[in-house]
Protein backbone atom coordinates (compact mmCIF):
# COMPACT_ATOMS: atom_id res chain seq x y z
CA UNK A 1 0.00 0.00 0.00
CA UNK A 2 2.73 2.48 0.99
CA UNK A 3 4.85 1.48 -1.98
CA UNK A 4 1.89 1.88 -4.32
CA UNK A 5 1.31 5.36 -2.95
CA UNK A 6 4.99 6.16 -3.46
CA UNK A 7 4.72 5.26 -7.14
CA UNK A 8 1.49 7.23 -7.52
CA UNK A 9 3.05 10.27 -5.88
CA UNK A 10 6.05 10.13 -8.19
CA UNK A 11 3.93 9.85 -11.31
CA UNK A 12 1.42 12.53 -10.35
CA UNK A 13 3.82 15.14 -9.04
CA UNK A 14 4.35 17.30 -12.13
CA UNK A 15 4.40 20.66 -10.36
CA UNK A 16 7.26 22.90 -9.21
CA UNK A 17 7.21 21.17 -5.81
CA UNK A 18 9.99 18.54 -5.82
CA UNK A 19 9.54 15.35 -3.82
CA UNK A 20 11.09 15.70 -0.38
CA UNK A 21 13.54 12.85 0.11
CA UNK A 22 14.39 11.46 3.55
CA UNK A 23 17.80 9.73 3.81
CA UNK A 24 17.73 5.98 4.30
CA UNK A 25 19.69 6.12 7.63
CA UNK A 26 16.84 8.17 9.14
CA UNK A 27 14.26 5.51 8.25
CA UNK A 28 16.57 2.74 9.43
CA UNK A 29 17.43 4.43 12.75
CA UNK A 30 13.79 5.13 13.60
CA UNK A 31 12.83 1.56 12.73
CA UNK A 32 15.58 -0.06 14.81
CA UNK A 33 15.14 2.17 17.89
CA UNK A 34 11.34 1.79 17.89
CA UNK A 35 11.72 -1.98 17.46
CA UNK A 36 13.97 -2.20 20.55
CA UNK A 37 11.68 0.06 22.59
CA UNK A 38 8.49 -1.86 21.83
CA UNK A 39 10.15 -5.22 22.40
CA UNK A 40 11.17 -3.91 25.83
CA UNK A 41 7.53 -3.09 26.59
CA UNK A 42 6.34 -6.55 25.53
CA UNK A 43 9.06 -8.32 27.57
CA UNK A 44 8.38 -6.09 30.59
CA UNK A 45 4.69 -6.96 30.62
CA UNK A 46 5.47 -10.67 30.34
CA UNK A 47 8.08 -10.66 33.11
CA UNK A 48 6.35 -8.49 35.71
CA UNK A 49 3.34 -10.21 37.30
CA UNK A 50 2.07 -6.85 38.56
CA UNK A 51 1.49 -5.92 34.92
CA UNK A 52 -0.64 -8.99 34.20
CA UNK A 53 -3.86 -6.97 34.07
CA UNK A 54 -6.31 -6.34 31.21
CA UNK A 55 -5.07 -2.78 30.61
CA UNK A 56 -1.43 -3.82 30.32
CA UNK A 57 -2.40 -6.77 28.13
CA UNK A 58 -3.98 -4.28 25.72
CA UNK A 59 -0.90 -2.03 26.00
CA UNK A 60 1.28 -5.07 25.28
CA UNK A 61 -0.87 -5.78 22.22
CA UNK A 62 -0.44 -2.16 21.09
CA UNK A 63 3.34 -2.47 21.54
CA UNK A 64 3.27 -5.72 19.52
CA UNK A 65 1.46 -3.96 16.67
CA UNK A 66 4.04 -1.17 16.84
CA UNK A 67 6.80 -3.79 16.71
CA UNK A 68 5.27 -5.21 13.53
CA UNK A 69 5.23 -1.73 12.00
CA UNK A 70 8.89 -1.15 12.96
CA UNK A 71 10.06 -4.47 11.51
CA UNK A 72 8.01 -3.96 8.35
CA UNK A 73 9.25 -0.47 7.55
CA UNK A 74 12.86 -1.30 8.45
CA UNK A 75 12.83 -4.34 6.17
CA UNK A 76 11.09 -2.42 3.39
CA UNK A 77 13.68 0.35 3.51
CA UNK A 78 16.48 -2.22 3.42
CA UNK A 79 14.89 -3.69 0.27
CA UNK A 80 14.67 -0.22 -1.30
CA UNK A 81 18.32 0.42 -0.47
CA UNK A 82 19.37 -2.89 -2.07
CA UNK A 83 17.21 -2.13 -5.12
CA UNK A 84 18.84 1.29 -5.53
CA UNK A 85 22.29 -0.30 -5.76
CA UNK A 86 21.09 -2.97 -8.19
CA UNK A 87 20.99 -5.93 -5.81
CA UNK A 88 17.20 -6.43 -6.17
CA UNK A 89 14.66 -5.97 -8.91
CA UNK A 90 12.28 -3.19 -8.01
CA UNK A 91 9.30 -4.97 -9.55
CA UNK A 92 10.27 -8.64 -9.80
CA UNK A 93 7.61 -11.30 -8.99
CA UNK A 94 9.10 -12.27 -5.62
CA UNK A 95 9.72 -8.63 -4.67
CA UNK A 96 6.12 -7.75 -5.52
CA UNK A 97 4.77 -10.57 -3.34
CA UNK A 98 7.05 -9.64 -0.46
CA UNK A 99 6.00 -6.02 -0.86
CA UNK A 100 2.34 -7.06 -0.57
CA UNK A 101 3.13 -9.00 2.61
CA UNK A 102 4.86 -6.00 4.17
CA UNK A 103 2.01 -3.69 3.18
CA UNK A 104 -0.45 -6.13 4.80
CA UNK A 105 1.59 -6.14 8.00
CA UNK A 106 1.77 -2.34 8.05
CA UNK A 107 -1.99 -2.09 7.51
CA UNK A 108 -2.47 -4.68 10.26
CA UNK A 109 -0.40 -2.52 12.60
CA UNK A 110 -2.51 0.55 11.81
CA UNK A 111 -5.87 -1.18 12.30
CA UNK A 112 -4.58 -3.06 15.36
CA UNK A 113 -3.45 0.19 17.00
CA UNK A 114 -6.93 1.68 16.61
CA UNK A 115 -8.64 -1.45 17.97
CA UNK A 116 -6.18 -1.53 20.87
CA UNK A 117 -6.96 2.10 21.71
CA UNK A 118 -10.68 1.31 21.63
CA UNK A 119 -10.18 -1.66 23.95
CA UNK A 120 -8.05 0.39 26.34
CA UNK A 121 -10.60 3.22 26.36
CA UNK A 122 -13.42 0.80 27.24
CA UNK A 123 -11.23 -0.81 29.92
CA UNK A 124 -10.50 2.59 31.49
CA UNK A 125 -14.18 3.49 31.41
CA UNK A 126 -15.11 0.30 33.26
CA UNK A 127 -12.25 0.78 35.72
CA UNK A 128 -13.35 4.29 36.64
CA UNK A 129 -17.14 4.04 36.63
CA UNK A 130 -17.72 0.36 37.47
CA UNK A 131 -14.82 -0.22 39.83
CA UNK A 132 -16.65 -2.69 42.09
CA UNK A 133 -17.68 -4.91 39.15
CA UNK A 134 -14.44 -4.43 37.18
CA UNK A 135 -12.82 -7.78 38.04
CA UNK A 136 -16.04 -9.61 37.19
CA UNK A 137 -16.43 -7.79 33.88
CA UNK A 138 -12.80 -7.67 32.68
CA UNK A 139 -11.50 -11.14 33.50
CA UNK A 140 -8.22 -12.32 32.00
CA UNK A 141 -10.13 -15.01 30.09
CA UNK A 142 -12.36 -12.36 28.53
CA UNK A 143 -9.34 -10.16 27.84
CA UNK A 144 -7.67 -13.03 25.97
CA UNK A 145 -10.81 -13.55 23.90
CA UNK A 146 -10.94 -9.84 23.02
CA UNK A 147 -7.28 -9.87 21.97
CA UNK A 148 -7.92 -12.96 19.85
CA UNK A 149 -10.77 -11.23 18.06
CA UNK A 150 -8.69 -8.08 17.54
CA UNK A 151 -5.72 -9.91 16.02
CA UNK A 152 -7.89 -12.13 13.82
CA UNK A 153 -9.98 -9.21 12.56
CA UNK A 154 -6.86 -7.13 11.88
CA UNK A 155 -5.24 -9.95 9.91
CA UNK A 156 -8.30 -10.45 7.70
CA UNK A 157 -8.90 -6.73 7.28
CA UNK A 158 -5.30 -5.98 6.32
CA UNK A 159 -5.20 -8.69 3.64
CA UNK A 160 -8.42 -7.40 2.10
CA UNK A 161 -7.17 -3.81 2.24
CA UNK A 162 -3.94 -4.55 0.37
CA UNK A 163 -5.53 -7.03 -2.06
CA UNK A 164 -8.19 -4.56 -3.21
CA UNK A 165 -6.48 -1.24 -2.46
CA UNK A 166 -6.54 -0.24 -6.14
CA UNK A 167 -10.32 0.15 -5.86
CA UNK A 168 -11.30 3.63 -4.69
CA UNK A 169 -14.04 2.12 -2.48
CA UNK A 170 -11.42 0.37 -0.35
CA UNK A 171 -9.42 3.58 0.02
CA UNK A 172 -12.59 5.39 1.10
CA UNK A 173 -13.30 2.63 3.64
CA UNK A 174 -9.76 3.02 5.00
CA UNK A 175 -10.14 6.76 5.52
CA UNK A 176 -13.69 6.48 6.91
CA UNK A 177 -12.54 3.78 9.35
CA UNK A 178 -9.76 6.07 10.58
CA UNK A 179 -12.07 9.08 11.05
CA UNK A 180 -14.97 7.16 12.63
CA UNK A 181 -12.70 5.24 15.01
CA UNK A 182 -11.02 8.43 16.21
CA UNK A 183 -14.42 10.07 16.64
CA UNK A 184 -15.62 7.16 18.79
CA UNK A 185 -12.45 7.21 20.90
CA UNK A 186 -12.61 11.00 21.36
CA UNK A 187 -16.30 10.84 22.29
CA UNK A 188 -15.62 8.11 24.83
CA UNK A 189 -12.79 10.06 26.45
CA UNK A 190 -14.71 13.35 26.52
CA UNK A 191 -17.71 11.58 28.04
CA UNK A 192 -15.43 9.84 30.54
CA UNK A 193 -13.77 13.04 31.69
CA UNK A 194 -17.14 14.84 31.97
CA UNK A 195 -18.45 12.06 34.21
CA UNK A 196 -15.14 12.06 36.06
CA UNK A 197 -15.58 15.69 36.98
CA UNK A 198 -19.03 14.99 38.40
CA UNK A 199 -17.79 11.90 40.20
CA UNK A 200 -14.87 13.81 41.74
CA UNK A 201 -17.29 16.37 43.17
CA UNK A 202 -19.38 13.59 44.66
CA UNK A 203 -16.32 12.06 46.31
CA UNK A 204 -15.31 15.45 47.72
CA UNK A 205 -18.81 15.89 49.15
CA UNK A 206 -18.84 12.54 50.98
CA UNK A 207 -19.09 12.79 54.73
CA UNK A 208 -17.20 9.53 55.32
CA UNK A 209 -14.17 9.31 57.60
CA UNK A 210 -10.92 10.85 56.51
CA UNK A 211 -9.04 7.58 55.89
CA UNK A 212 -11.78 6.01 53.74
CA UNK A 213 -12.24 9.22 51.81
CA UNK A 214 -8.50 9.55 51.16
CA UNK A 215 -8.33 5.93 49.97
CA UNK A 216 -11.12 6.51 47.47
CA UNK A 217 -9.49 9.70 46.27
CA UNK A 218 -6.13 7.96 45.77
CA UNK A 219 -7.74 5.13 43.82
CA UNK A 220 -9.72 7.62 41.77
CA UNK A 221 -6.60 9.70 41.09
CA UNK A 222 -4.68 6.63 39.97
CA UNK A 223 -7.44 5.60 37.55
CA UNK A 224 -7.70 9.09 36.13
CA UNK A 225 -3.93 9.26 35.67
CA UNK A 226 -4.17 6.07 33.64
CA UNK A 227 -6.96 7.57 31.54
CA UNK A 228 -4.90 10.72 30.98
CA UNK A 229 -1.89 8.66 29.88
CA UNK A 230 -4.00 6.85 27.31
CA UNK A 231 -5.43 10.16 26.11
CA UNK A 232 -1.85 11.31 25.44
CA UNK A 233 -1.23 8.06 23.53
CA UNK A 234 -4.31 8.66 21.37
CA UNK A 235 -3.18 12.23 20.71
CA UNK A 236 0.24 11.00 19.59
CA UNK A 237 -1.43 8.47 17.30
CA UNK A 238 -3.58 11.16 15.67
CA UNK A 239 -0.63 13.50 15.13
CA UNK A 240 1.51 10.74 13.59
CA UNK A 241 -1.09 9.08 11.35
CA UNK A 242 -3.32 12.02 10.31
CA UNK A 243 -0.95 13.38 7.59
CA UNK A 244 -0.83 9.95 5.93
CA UNK A 245 -4.63 9.69 6.03
CA UNK A 246 -4.91 13.20 4.59
CA UNK A 247 -2.58 12.03 1.81
CA UNK A 248 -5.11 9.31 0.93
CA UNK A 249 -7.98 11.80 0.97
CA UNK A 250 -6.08 14.13 -1.36
CA UNK A 251 -5.43 11.31 -3.83
CA UNK A 252 -9.18 10.68 -3.99
CA UNK A 253 -10.44 14.27 -3.94
CA UNK A 254 -7.95 16.27 -6.03
CA UNK A 255 -5.48 13.96 -7.78
CA UNK A 256 -4.28 16.60 -10.30
CA UNK A 257 -4.59 19.84 -8.34
CA UNK A 258 -1.17 21.61 -8.10
CA UNK A 259 -1.62 22.50 -4.43
CA UNK A 260 -2.60 18.92 -3.60
CA UNK A 261 0.42 17.66 -5.51
CA UNK A 262 2.65 19.90 -3.41
CA UNK A 263 1.26 18.24 -0.29
CA UNK A 264 1.87 14.81 -1.83
CA UNK A 265 5.49 15.76 -2.40
CA UNK A 266 5.91 15.49 1.39
CA UNK A 267 4.95 11.80 1.35
CA UNK A 268 8.25 10.52 2.78
CA UNK A 269 7.95 12.95 5.69
CA UNK A 270 4.47 11.55 6.36
CA UNK A 271 5.96 8.06 6.42
CA UNK A 272 8.66 9.19 8.88
CA UNK A 273 5.98 10.69 11.11
CA UNK A 274 3.96 7.49 10.84
CA UNK A 275 6.99 5.41 11.86
CA UNK A 276 7.70 7.79 14.74
CA UNK A 277 4.47 6.73 16.41
CA UNK A 278 6.09 3.40 17.31
CA UNK A 279 9.02 5.39 18.71
CA UNK A 280 6.92 7.76 20.83
CA UNK A 281 4.55 5.31 22.54
CA UNK A 282 7.15 3.48 24.71
CA UNK A 283 8.57 6.84 25.83
CA UNK A 284 5.08 7.83 27.01
CA UNK A 285 4.71 4.53 28.89
CA UNK A 286 8.05 5.02 30.62
CA UNK A 287 7.34 8.65 31.48
CA UNK A 288 3.79 8.12 32.79
CA UNK A 289 3.87 4.64 34.38
CA UNK A 290 5.98 4.08 37.50
CA UNK A 291 5.55 0.28 37.41
CA UNK A 292 6.85 0.08 33.85
CA UNK A 293 9.74 2.41 34.68
CA UNK A 294 10.67 0.16 37.59
CA UNK A 295 10.49 -2.92 35.36
CA UNK A 296 12.61 -1.30 32.63
CA UNK A 297 15.20 -0.35 35.25
CA UNK A 298 15.40 -3.91 36.53
CA UNK A 299 15.63 -5.36 33.01
CA UNK A 300 18.38 -3.00 31.88
CA UNK A 301 20.44 -2.54 35.03
CA UNK A 302 20.05 -5.75 37.06
CA UNK A 303 21.67 -9.04 36.11
CA UNK A 304 19.59 -10.99 38.68
CA UNK A 305 15.86 -10.28 38.36
CA UNK A 306 14.94 -11.71 41.79
CA UNK A 307 17.59 -9.72 43.68
CA UNK A 308 16.28 -6.48 42.13
CA UNK A 309 12.63 -7.15 43.03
Amino acid sequence: MVSVLTVNTATMNQTDCPDVKVPFPVFFAIGVVSLVENLLVVVAVFRNRNLHTPMYCFICSLAAFNTIASVTKTWENLMIAFADVGQLEKRGPSETKLDDVMDSLLCMSFVGSIFSFLAIAVDRYITIFHALQYHNIMTMHRTGAILGVIWTACGVFSVLMVRFFAFKFIMICFVVFFIVSLAVICFLYVYMFMLARIHAKNIAALSAGGEGKCRRQRRWGSNMRGALTLTILVGAFVVCWAPFSLHLIIIMVCPMNPYCECYRSLFQLHVVLMMSHALIDPAIYAFRCAELRHTFRKMLLCSDWKLCS
